[in-house]
């Protein structure tokens, strides 16, 4: 399955389909077989990486529409 990454309005980057999540030292993230998650992008989560809806009591805001990027140098 590919990997899809849904940038959320107003909420967290939520993860689907088959995808490992590490640490910076390459340690990884025992997700217990899960499938879908849902990462911070707040930064109030008492559970970063992964998102514990701290974005509605912090107010977080971000509106993101799909768009080109430069292409690379």
């Amino acid at each position: 399955m590919v990997t899809k990454i849904t940038v959320r309005n107003n909420r967290s980057l939520r993860i689907e389909g088959d995808f490992e999540i590490v640490d910076e030292e390459g340690n990884r993230f025992d997700l217990s077989g899960r499938t879908a998650i849902s990462l911070c992008r707040c930064g109030h989560s008492k559970d970063k990486p992964f998102c514990d809806g701290s974005h509605r009591e912090a107010g977080f805001q971000s509106q993101v529409k799909a768009r080109a990027l430069p292409p690379l140098k």
